[in-house]
């Protein structure tokens, strides 16, 4: 059921109110903390009271708090990115309260209605990207030739849009006077909101990169195709963990010691992880190799099938009885591959067997008949063809054969040797032979074998 446009505007609102409540009640305590604890001025005509005594000890504690509080803030890792967005948002809010004549001292409701307006700006600047920019340059890329710009725009409007949200609210806060504590966490998220979409819309645009590569590579048919599932996962995870890295140490975390205990760390890792490391680096080697992809009929030791997963730690194959074999990575490194889809050409080898009664002329003139069969046959390669009346064996005169096809196809490979079997059995019959198979004549001497003789006459 469709919903009428009102409903929307109603959800619109809702939520705008929220968000407005939100940020009220957030930033509302902290600057009633701030404005009470500046000391109001005297009254005109009156001397200013003198501040209550205190004892040395007192003093001293609190200076230390103080000068603790002061060395927590001051002592902030610097931040330059996040420190010129943060210079721009404050001369942008200075020039709306200025244009407004909203006095800087204190939270005053006009303080609240031009926090209120940025919130309002916000939205409408969001509503501005989605649907009116980011829809004409959708237009302008479905007239150029590559696909490319196709899926970077749509991945790319989303942390736009973030951004947009990420700078109002900002701009939202700045606008009311808060503690310089409040600021401190302010300035913290600030931080983190800036890194976390950046990070995310250098992902998402890594995201449409790879996928065009992978579209291309599959219309030309490139090897690096099966692969480039692999390659995305590595890049993701790769990715994820410089960009939790960044973001921790725009929070003001040593990133540089975390990486330092690492090097301790990594060997133990490695050394409880030795299969794990092995199959990934095996992973390597097939990528780059590439013995086989996602499709390919191959044989690795004993399992034989098709390729329906290549990954970071395992190959899967899909055996001839519909049984999947997963075999680890770096057995596939090791072990030798044979590569069952890659034949540029089908190589048959026979052995025609005759009984001994074939006299020499007849051997000779089949052994022809059947070289001429073959060479008939426009399938066959004429260079690979031989023919040859090779062996004397126990119970049969043996020709071998061997040809191969001008192509790798297997069902034109057997159905082209029905063909000739059916052929040289026609011949073989046409010259009177017969087709040999295990004998055996047993001579009977002796006592036992004079009395079946008499036996039997």
């Amino acid at each position: 059921m469709t919903r009428p446009r009102a409903y929307f505007h109603c959800a619109k609102m809702k939520r705008l109110v929220l968000l407005m409540f939100f940020v009220l009640a957030t930033v509302w305590p902290l600057a009633r903390a701030d404005n009470a604890g500046q000391a109001a001025p005297p009254p005109a005509g009156t001397e200013p009271a003198a501040p209550p005594e205190k004892s040395h000890a007192t003093s001293n504690e609190e200076l230390k708090r103080e000068g603790a509080a002061a060395t927590v803030l001051m002592h902030q890792p610097a931040r330059p990115a996040v420190a010129a967005a943060t210079g721009l948002i404050d001369h942008l809010v200075d020039l709306v309260l200025g244009l407004f004549d909203v006095d800087e001292n204190g939270n005053a409701l006009a303080h609240y209605a031009v926090s209120a307006f940025f919130l309002l700006l916000t939205l409408l600047l969001r509503r501005v990207v989605t649907a009116i920019i980011f829809n004409r340059l959708r237009k302008l890329a479905a007239h150029t030739k590559t696909t490319l710009d196709d899926r970077l725009l749509p991945a790319l409007a989303p942390p736009t849009n973030a951004l947009v949200g990420v700078i109002g609210i900002l701009c939202a806060l700045d606008a009311l006077k808060l503690s310089d504590l409040a600021r401190h966490y302010t300035g913290l998220a600030a931080a983190a909101a800036f890194s976390t979409v950046f990070f995310w819309a250098f992902l998402r645009a890594l995201n449409a990169l790879l996928d065009h590569a992978q579209e291309v590579a599959r219309t030309k048919n490139m090897g690096v195709a099966a692969f480039m599932p692999w390659i995305k996962k590595t890049v993701f995870v790769v990715f994820a963990i410089f960009g939790a890295l960044i973001i921790a140490q725009s929070l003001g975390a040593d990133v540089k010691a975390f990486l330092a205990g690492l090097g301790i760390g990594g060997l133990a890792f490695a050394l409880a992880a030795q299969d794990t490391i092995a199959n990934l680096f095996g992973s390597v080697v097939v990528a780059i190799d590439q013995p086989f992809k996602i499709g390919e009929a191959v044989q690795i030791g004993s399992a034989t099938g098709l390729v329906e997963d290549i990954g970071l730690r395992s190959t899967k194959i899909r055996a001839t009885d519909k049984s999947l074999v997963i075999v680890p990575n770096k057995t596939v490194a090791a072990e030798t591959i044979t590569n069952l889809s890659r034949f540029t050409q089908r190589r048959v080898e026979q052995i025609i067997s005759l009984t001994y009664d074939t006299t020499p002329d007849k051997m000779m003139a089949i052994v022809e008949d059947i070289r001429q069969l073959i060479l008939r046959e426009e399938e066959v390669d004429p260079s690979s063809v031989m023919v040859y009346f090779r062996d004397y064996s126990a119970s049969s005169l043996d020709i071998w054969l061997v040809y191969m096809t001008k192509g790798p196809d297997l069902p034109r490979q057997l159905a082209l040797r029905e063909r000739l079997n059916l052929a040289i059995m026609k011949a073989v019959a046409a010259r009177g032979l017969a087709f040999a198979f295990p004998t055996s004549v047993m001579h009977l001497d002796g006592p036992v074998a004079k009395a079946l003789a008499k036996k039997k006459d």
